[in-house]
C-alpha cells in the first residue's frame, strides 16, 4: 500500500521562489534606507533661517537679548548647525532675538569689523541694550548653545563664553582687499613708522 504523499516541488519553482524573496527583501531594504536618509537630512537652509530671523536693526532696539550669527551659505559648520538652530529659535523666539548676518553681504562690513569676525559661524551674544556680552566661534553643540541662551535670558554670565569649535576661515568677497600687514583681523598687524 502506498501513501499519497505530496509531490516534491521542482527545482525551477524553488529557484523562482528564492529569487522573488531576494527581490522583495532588497526592495524593502532600499526603501528603508532611502526613507531613513531622507529623514536625517537637513530641511533647514541658512537662507530660510536668515529670512525668518529678526532684522539686526530691530534686535538692537526691542530690549530683548540677541543671539547674532555671522554665517555664509558655503560654510559646512553653519549648515550642520542649521537644524538645531531652527529648534532653538522656535523654543526661545519669545525671549531672544535670533539675527543672521551673511558675511558675503557687503552691507554687514561694519559689523564684521566691529565684532572682529575672522571665522564662521561666529556668534555674538548681546544684552537687552545691544551690548556685546560674549561670543562663540565655530560649530557649537546644541546643548552648549542652549545653556548659553538660558544664561543670556537670565542675565547670568554665559557658561561657555569664548567657546571655539570647528569653523570655516572667513574668505568673503564682502571684506575689503587689504594687505595682511595692515588688516587688524590678520592677528599679525605691524606698525609702520
Amino acid at each position: 500500500m502506498t501513501a499519497n504523499l505530496p509531490e516534491k516541488p521542482t527545482a525551477p519553482f524553488l529557484n523562482q521562489l528564492r529569487n522573488l524573496i531576494i527581490v522583495l527583501t532588497a526592495t524593502v531594504l532600499a526603501v528603508g534606507i532611502f526613507l531613513g536618509l531622507r529623514t536625517e537630512s537637513s530641511t533647514v537652509s541658512l537662507t530660510d533661517l536668515e529670512t525668518d530671523s529678526i532684522p539686526y536693526e530691530v534686535a538692537l532696539e526691542n530690549g530683548k537679548p540677541t543671539l547674532m550669527e555671522f554665517y555664509a551659505n558655503w560654510c559646512t559648520s553653519c549648515m550642520a548647525m542649521a537644524p538645531f538652530m531652527r529648534e532653538l529659535e522656535t523654543e526661545y523666539a519669545e525671549r531672544v532675538n535670533f539675527v543672521m548676518l551673511n558675511v558675503d553681504n557687503t552691507k554687514w562690513l561694519p559689523e564684521l569689523t566691529k565684532y572682529r569676525v575672522d571665522g564662521i559661524p561666529h556668534f555674538v551674544f548681546l544684552g537687552g541694550e545691544g551690548e556685546a556680552i560674549a561670543e562663540a566661534i565655530g560649530e557649537i553643540p546644541r546643548a552648549v548653545m542652549a545653556e548659553n541662551i538660558e544664561a543670556l535670558i537670565a542675565g547670568n554670565p554665559l557658561p561657555y563664553a569664548k567657546a571655539k569649535g570647528q569653523n570655516s576661515a572667513l574668505n568673503s568677497s564682502a571684506l575689503p582687499k587689504t594687505s595682511s600687514k595692515t588688516d587688524p583681523r590678520s592677528h599679525s598687524a605691524q606698525v609702520v613708522n
